[in-house]
């Protein structure tokens, strides 16, 4: 029997962060464990009278080309997925993994390689974003592999999913709207402010936000959502982070990460676990050690660390950082081929203070909206 918040997710998706018209051209894309949720975003695109295309990737898909392609075929093999994402009118991708570590089993630096082609693709689709000529969307479909990774049952995890994406089954749009609203306010307190000081357990950390327009997300682009962000002043950035929880990036997990910053560049960097391939990741190209984000996790509705970074970076009471390239609507200066986030939380001990004045405090806003 489907599940009725299948429907209600896809409704959401297409209808509200897509916001597809008549007409229109829609990629879908995503694993095929995702293929519910992609079913029920086809039919609700059809029904708004726009015209999709559904690109599944097969679950050994990206292990064949691990497998078996060579670097020089890689820009030959992504250049439909490039074509699609420069004339389509929108894009939703649906995460929907069956095994969440299978590229933990090839070298490092053809994983790598893939995946700096392939940010390329990204870039374009966020470039036109910005222009507002293309809108996209992320979101996913609770499957085995990510509830093994979640410490969950499936069940559990469906329940956690939904509810992330939908707090309020009856109303979501209407409560994103509302989410907005409250983050508009903290947003509107935090323009024209220069300097932001975060403080928590092994972290220490300044950097300028002078001129950087703060983002508001609320489930426009990513599905579940609730942050605010914006790209710092690219040389800006002095002290260090220690980041709580593990990070999963290009399918090997990090852990234990610190990173110290001097003049906005990560000077030294250290990991528990897979620490060689953190640093070759921050060597990948000179933005890969800047700065491209800075941002506040706001959704209450996730309150535990699940290995999914979809949901993890909104955790509500943390803030994240990510090495790499920043976003244009933030007036980035930042571009590399990598796009890294890390969370670290702030509910025990963490504050925010911005141009002196103590704007976040163990989890939660202090300041009066």
């Amino acid at each position: 029997m489907k599940d009725p918040r299948v429907d209600q997710l896809a409704d959401l998706l297409v209808n509200f962060s897509l916001e597809v018209q008549p007409k229109q051209r829609v990629m879908l894309q995503g694993m095929t464990g995702g293929e519910p949720l992609m079913g029920a975003i086809m039919q609700k695109c059809l029904q708004a009278g726009a015209y999709p295309l559904y690109v599944p990737y097969y679950s050994e898909y990206f292990e064949n080309i691990f497998r078996y392609a060579t670097p020089d075929m890689y820009e030959d093999l992504i250049l439909p997925y490039k074509n699609l994402v420069e004339s389509f009118d929108a894009r939703a991708y649906v995460y929907g993994e069956h095994n969440t570590k299978f590229a933990s089993q090839f070298d490092p630096e053809i994983v790598s390689s893939y995946y700096a082609e392939a940010s390329k693709v990204s870039k374009i689709m966020i470039d036109r974003e910005a222009k507002g000529e293309m809108k996209w969307v992320v979101s996913l479909f609770p499957t085995n592999a990510y509830a093994q990774d979640a410490n969950m049952s499936l069940t559990d995890y469906e329940d956690f999913v939904y509810s992330a994406c939908m707090p309020d089954p009856k109303d979501p749009v209407g409560y994103w709207k509302k989410v907005a609203a409250r983050q508009d306010k903290a947003i509107a307190w935090l323009k024209g402010k220069k300097q932001v000081h975060v403080t928590a357990p092994g972290t220490d950390l300044t950097l300028s936000v002078e001129g950087r327009p703060f983002i508001n997300c609320a489930c426009q682009v990513n599905v579940p959502d609730g942050e605010i962000f914006t790209s710092p002043v690219e040389d800006s950035a002095n002290g260090y982070v220690h980041f709580t929880y593990p990070t999963m990036y290009e399918g090997f997990e990090v852990d234990n990460v610190r990173l110290e910053f001097k003049d906005g560049k990560v000077v030294k960097a250290s990991a528990n676990k897979n620490e060689e391939f953190l640093l070759k990741k921050l060597d990948t190209d000179p933005g890969a050690r800047f700065l491209g984000e800075f941002a506040i996790g706001t959704n209450e509705g996730i309150d535990r660390f699940t290995g999914k970074i979809l949901f993890d970076e909104k955790i509500g009471g943390s803030f994240h950082l990510a090495v790499g390239h920043g976003y244009p609507e933030a007036l980035t200066q930042n571009d590399s081929a990598i796009h890294w986030d890390m969370i670290c939380d702030l509910r025990d001990g963490g504050e925010i203070t911005v141009d002196g004045e103590l704007f976040y405090q163990d989890g939660a806003f202090v300041i009066d909206f």
